[in-house]
């Protein structure tokens, strides 16, 4: 059945497809890339497997710092080439600390920080 699933997703040429994360209060969270074998590991364990293109290896959200993520909803563009996955976060979403990734937002033509952090990464990623 989960094969059934990845079938209808258009990956594209590298087998990736986007994946816009949002908590049950429509927070965006993160953006991330799976591959079909993240999205089967997704809706096997019910917890949020994404494909990192920097160390090119499937990871578990969660799996160094314990903020796990779990889905609830997963939805699949009109093209077919991007999800939107709703997800229950535990923690927060974002390495550096804050609860989400878009945690600056532009003025006065810088970026800038408008968010506290949730955890000290130090602490955490030892």
């Amino acid at each position: 059945m989960k094969k059934v699933i990845s079938d209808q997703v258009n990956f594209d040429e590298r087998g990736l497809v986007p994946v816009i994360v949002v908590d049950e209060k429509a927070v965006v969270l993160m953006l991330a890339y799976m591959n079909a074998e993240a999205l089967e590991l997704t809706l096997k364990t019910g917890m949020m497997h994404y494909f990192s293109r920097s160390r090119k290896k499937i990871w578990l959200k969660g799996e160094s710092s314990g903020h796990y993520q779990y889905w609830k909803k997963l939805y699949l563009d009109c093209d077919g080439d991007c999800l939107l996955a709703t997800v229950e976060q535990k923690g927060a979403a974002c390495h550096e600390g804050y609860y989400s990734c878009f945690f600056r937002f532009l003025r006065g033509g810088r970026f800038v920080t408008c968010k506290r952090k949730v955890f000290d990464p130090k602490k955490v990623y030892q």
